[in-house]
């Protein structure tokens, strides 16, 4: 399906059944799509794109079918599916990682992160009408200065990464995102929690997993086990800055 983003020339390619349009400033694109979706003016698969030229910008509304606890593993399947778009267009010999639960590294620094939205008096065992995955890229930190006082974080145009990537990259995610949905439908979520757990550096002997809940657990060597809330996490997203509404650099 080809779907016009905006007034000018760019067009999206998407799977079938999915649909996009621009969000409407000041809205970035996960404020936009749990707007239209809380209104109804949103269907699952509704593809929003921000308009700021230093992020690329994107959330995806879907149709959670379980209670809100289980149904934010989604969370894991977005990031999955943003993790392999990037992987797609960067250096192949970088590794793209993970630090629980949203936010994506590139060659170890800070590119970006994702995060889900869900309605606000949705209780924990009821089925949430929507829910809001989204994902913020860093384009470029021109704006930022001197790279040397950022070190923790990287952008796209620093990494190797191609010239022009806001629509390729967008149409690879919602590729990657129907594939990884069909993996959850076919395998089960364990195969889900395996592709990301795959990208979560670990010290040594130290084991990850998903909980039936949705939180993380690790389990070191001498029995120590350490939880991780993945609710707490996704209300704060600690790659965020609320500041300037993007990726903290």
């Amino acid at each position: 399906m080809t779907v016009p983003v905006d007034a000018g020339p760019s067009r999206l390619v998407l799977p079938p059944g999915f649909s996009a349009r621009a969000a409407e400033p000041p809205s970035d694109a996960h404020a936009e799509a749990c707007r239209l979706a809380a209104s109804g003016e949103a269907d699952a698969a509704t593809l929003v794109l921000g308009r700021r030229d230093d992020l690329i910008d994107l959330a995806v509304v879907l149709a959670p079918t379980e209670p809100l606890a289980t149904a934010r593993r989604a969370h894991f399947a977005g990031m999955v599916a943003l993790c392999n778009a990037v992987g797609v267009f960067g250096p192949p010999e970088i590794p793209v990682t993970f630090d629980w639960p949203g936010t994506l590294l590139f060659n170890g620094a800070r590119l970006g992160g994702g995060r889900l939205g869900w309605p606000e008096a949705c209780r924990e065992d009821e089925e949430p009408d929507w829910l809001v995955f989204s994902g913020m890229l860093l384009a470029s930190k021109l704006a930022a200065g001197d790279p040397g006082h950022t070190p923790d974080s990287t952008a796209l145009e620093e990494e190797g990464f191609g010239a022009n990537l806001r629509v390729p990259l967008v149409e690879s995610f919602a590729r990657h995102l129907t594939k990884t949905f069909e993996i959850w439908r076919e395998d089960g979520f364990d195969r889900v929690a395996a592709l990301y757990l795959a990208h979560l550096p670990l010290e040594s002997g130290v084991r990850a997993a998903i909980e039936p809940g949705a939180d993380g657990r690790l389990t070191w060597p001498d029995g120590r086990v350490e939880h991780l809330s993945l609710r707490t996490d996704l209300e704060a997203p600690g790659w965020r800055d609320p500041k300037t509404g993007g990726v903290r650099l």
